[in-house]
């Protein structure tokens, strides 16, 4: 009797939930699925909504553009922008980038002994060890935060892999000191100022070997304007920039690089000396013409008489 009466009620309450199911429905957009189909299965929150589901859900609702997945690039945004009947629009390549050169991780104001992550160090005091106050730890809370495998410590400085790069933020996020930001690729040539440091020049130059002195060089060397210096820093304007370089081979710190190195500048030709032959023929008439003067005296002595 028991199982028989288990049995009747699994069946009359498995009935009432299939009605439920039935009545309360959310008729779903077919188009979220075929969006979600498209999208790389990062869930790594680049595009601002929390994961690809959600952010295939906000495209077919129209509250989400379609080339908005930093991971999946202008392909996916293609294929998005296909199943929703618009055009994709132009999408720039972004890529994570981080001010600092690492040229003062060797400079500390104490010893830390503590857990390796930059969050940990960043709540001592003057945010951490380091003796830049604006310079990356280097204790990887950004590296294990990736899930692209985009970002590694080298020499005590962050370093992003373009290539593998998707602009997804989360390095941005993480970082305590806010020294990463995205930059646009819109130019064939990349140039980019990795310093973070407001300080004056003479400040600098005691906590770091490479950093800005806001020496405005660069800025009087860019044709179009790009540069300025705030707060003694020099930024760049990429609406501006034309990846000429010309910023980079002005820049008496040699910390402006163009596609991540710095450009080594070729000296400047030596003048030619003017040619010793050129003087003989302008001094050569001098001659002649004091032998025509000489000629000329007895001719006029020869008049007055």
């Amino acid at each position: 009797m028991a199982v028989a009466v288990l049995g009747i009620l699994g069946a009359v309450f498995g009935l009432i939930l299939a009605y439920a199911s039935k009545v309360f429905a959310v008729e779903k957009d077919p188009r979220e699925e075929a969006i979600l189909g498209c999208l790389p299965g990062a869930n790594c929150g680049g595009c601002g909504f929390p994961g690809c589901g959600g952010y295939a859900a906000a495209v077919a609702a129209g509250k989400a553009p379609v080339n908005a997945c930093a991971a999946g690039g202008a392909a996916v945004a293609a294929q998005i922008a296909e199943i929703m009947g618009v055009a994709a629009g132009e999408s720039v390549k972004k890529v994570a980038t981080v001010h600092c050169s690492g040229g003062g991780a060797d400079k500390s104001k104490y010893e830390y002994i503590g857990i390796h992550d930059c969050l940990a160090a960043a709540r001592l005091p003057g945010g951490g060890p380091l003796a830049c106050k604006f310079g990356c730890l280097g204790m990887g809370s950004c590296e294990s935060e990736c899930p692209f495998d985009a970002i590694h410590v080298k020499d005590g400085v962050a370093v992003v892999d373009d290539e593998k790069c998707v602009a997804c933020g989360k390095c941005v996020d993480i970082c305590p000191r806010h020294i990463i930001d995205l930059e646009p690729y819109k130019t064939k040539k990349h140039v980019s100022i990795p310093c973070s440091s407001k300080d004056k020049g003479p400040a600098v130059t005691k906590v770091c070997s490479n950093g800005c002195i806001g020496c405005a060089l660069c800025a009087k060397a860019c044709p179009k304007e790009a540069i300025t210096i705030e707060n003694n820093l020099a930024k760049i304007d990429y609406s501006k920039c034309i990846g000429c370089t010309l910023c980079a081979q002005k820049c008496p710190r040699k910390l402006i690089v163009v596609d991540g190195k710095v450009p080594v500048v070729k000296p400047a030709a030596p003048k030619a000396a003017p040619a010793a032959a050129a003087t003989k023929p302008a001094s050569a008439p001098a001659a002649p013409a004091a032998e025509t003067k000489a000629s000329e005296a007895p001719k006029a002595e020869e008049t007055k008489e």
